[in-house]
């Protein structure tokens, strides 16, 4: 009698092969599912952004996720989060358009921002007219229509913001040491998508993938996605194995005699 309960406990559920692989299961997906948090976290920094100054990319109040970076891995096209305290004492966020050794100018013939003589087709820009309340502090006007011809410095980076009319950029500080442009130690980070409140990837924007150097390639988010939801399937379908088998071995059980 002993024996035939200890062959149902295995067939049902309750014990066997199946509670193994169920338990091997749930401890591969709890490892998983943490794993992928824990290595978001060193990976990525969430910012919110403060400003309109990158509409229409991203939005005031718009939480994104940033890759930390080195500022060496910076790349032309490359939304950046950085910090220069001759712009602010707090984190920004701006568009890289030219690196050391570019001589970024406005405007072309028309009207367009050119690096290296070759036109940027920025269908992110916004170049509408500014509005009140942005960015700009009492009596500054927008630096938009101001024309302009840097020769970036090696190491440095000339950054705009995606809403022209209403950015205080490298445009605002042509007249400091370096023409506006920020050191690439500045940078801390690359935001690589939108959080909230939808859920996207930044495009890496392909008017300067011709460019010496190319562009940037995405951070390893979306694989930290795939973990975690990979994570979180094992959990839940090596948790509910158990409590299944139980109700299909009960079935079995009620089945009339000779049906089996």
């Amino acid at each position: 009698m002993g024996g035939t309960e200890a062959i149902r406990g295995g067939k049902d559920g309750r014990g066997g092969l199946g509670n193994v692989l169920s338990g091997i299961a749930v401890a591969i997906g709890f490892a998983l599912f943490l794993g992928g948090f824990v290595w978001g976290a060193v990976v990525y920094r969430p910012y919110t952004v403060p400003t309109d100054s990158m509409m229409p990319t991203v939005r005031p109040g718009d939480r994104v996720m940033a890759e930390r970076i080195d500022g060496a891995d910076v790349r032309r096209g490359d939304v950046v989060i950085f910090t220069d305290s001759l712009w602010s004492d707090s984190p920004m966020v701006k568009r890289v358009v030219g690196i050391g050794g570019d001589v970024v100018k406005c405007c072309g013939a028309a009207d367009e921002v050119t690096v290296n003589g070759v036109p940027l087709d920025e269908p992110y820009a916004d170049t509408s007219k500014p509005e009140t309340g942005l960015e700009m502090p009492p009596g500054q006007t927008a630096p938009s229509g101001t024309p302009f011809e840097v020769a970036v410095p090696e190491g440095n980076l000339f950054l705009l913001g995606d809403r022209r009319a209403s950015s205080l950029d490298s445009r605002a500080h042509l007249q400091e040491t370096g023409q506006g442009t920020v050191s690439r130690s500045a940078v801390s980070a690359r935001v690589d998508a939108l959080a909230w409140p939808e859920m996207k990837m930044l495009e890496r924007p392909a008017t300067y993938r011709a460019l010496p150097g190319g562009i940037s390639r995405p951070g390893p988010l979306r694989l930290q996605v795939v973990v975690v939801l990979a994570g979180a399937v094992l959990v839940a379908a090596g948790g509910a194995y158990g409590p299944v088998a139980r109700v299909l071995a009960r079935g079995r059980r009620r089945e009339p005699a000779g049906v089996r």
